[in-house]
């Protein structure tokens, strides 16, 4: 097996996912998923619940629905994150405490993380580069004067 095209998977993977809010999108889909596990009722018992067992499994559904959405559509991702939220919050009422918080936490941080990601902001520079920088322009600045 050649390792040419297994070496071209790995940026291509990090250039997708810097061109998305990856990890938002990944938290929120897996804290719905976290939360349907944690539902006990089978679909068949669900059905003779009523509107409330349905309700605890739509909300988490959506949540893994819109993390997937988020994933691949971040065009969106304002109306998906807050939607996100919203539906996070509502499994506190509907599914076992929001899946025992995990899944609610899960859900809320994901969707924060979307809401806030930029898709066109230049990465960070940390403090000693930038002073580095700063030394190197005022060196240059020294030398011309």
């Amino acid at each position: 097996m050649s390792e040419g095209p297994r070496q071209g998977m790995r940026p291509a993977f990090r250039r997708w996912r810097a061109a998305r809010p990856f990890w938002g999108g990944l938290l929120l889909a897996l804290g719905g998923a976290e939360i349907l596990l944690t539902e006990k009722a089978s679909l068949k018992v669900m059905l003779h619940t009523g509107a409330q067992g349905l309700a605890g499994y739509l909300l988490p559904t959506l949540m893994l629905v819109l993390g997937l959405l988020i994933l691949f559509n971040p065009a969106q991702r304002l109306f998906y994150s807050i939607t996100g939220v919203l539906l996070s919050l509502g499994t506190w009422v509907t599914s076992n405490l929001g899946g025992f918080f995990i899944g609610l936490l899960l859900g809320v941080a994901g969707s924060c993380l979307a809401f806030g990601w930029l898709p066109d902001q230049e990465p960070r520079r940390s403090r000693r580069q930038r002073r580095r920088e700063a030394r190197e322009a005022k060196a240059v600045l020294e030398q011309a004067a």
